[in-house]
């Protein structure tokens, strides 16, 4: 039997955390135990998550983020001098940067992966004239210019898991290679 990931399933058990689904937190757990089998861990406690949603899970190494998941419940918050409403979910955020080297991936991926990388959602508008979270490639021969806060997942299944993991390791395989280069990944 898999060892669970005690100190996550401890916090995400506790009493504010009452309104997230058995299988958001299910996820939450089995996602866990993934970045740490990766090497990326959660600092051990589930912040404030400001404007995307009441709480937020952020899973790095070395303060390198590669992923964020965003609790929120039925209601609003006020941020920055923003009212932000949203509705009871948990969304995946996975950070990529140098995507064009990594287009024959995504276009042979499943369409859940695919999605964020060729849907409407955080078309740039050019806010800033320095802009350092634009994302620049092409998928399918047809270029997009995107926001880099974009490449999120609403309502993560568990059985899709490995497909987030996956895409993980591809953008970021040389991490992985360089830090077990002593040993096998295997």
């Amino acid at each position: 039997m898999k060892e669970r990931d005690i100190l996550m399933d401890k916090l995400i058990n506790e009493e504010r955390f009452n309104f997230v689904s058995k299988e958001s937190k299910e996820f939450i757990i089995e996602f866990t135990e993934q970045m740490n089998l990766l090497d990326y861990g959660f600092g051990g406690s589930i912040g404030d998550g400001y404007c995307w949603g009441h709480y937020i899970v952020i899973y790095s190494r070395k303060k390198k983020v590669i992923a964020r998941i965003f609790i929120r419940d039925n209601g609003e918050k006020m941020w920055g001098g923003k009212e932000h409403k949203w509705n009871n979910c948990i969304i995946l955020r996975l950070f990529f940067t140098n995507i064009d080297k990594h287009i024959k991936y995504i276009e042979t991926a499943s369409s859940h992966i695919k999605l964020p990388f060729i849907n409407d959602q955080g078309i740039c508008t050019h806010c800033g004239e320095k802009c350092h979270n634009r994302k620049n490639y092409t998928v399918n021969g047809q270029k997009f210019e995107k926001c880099g806060y974009v490449f999120t997942f609403t309502d993560p299944k568990i059985k899709h898991i490995n497909d987030y993991i996956n895409i993980l390791k591809e953008f970021y395989a040389k991490r992985l290679v360089k830090k077990y280069a002593c040993c096998s990944l295997a």
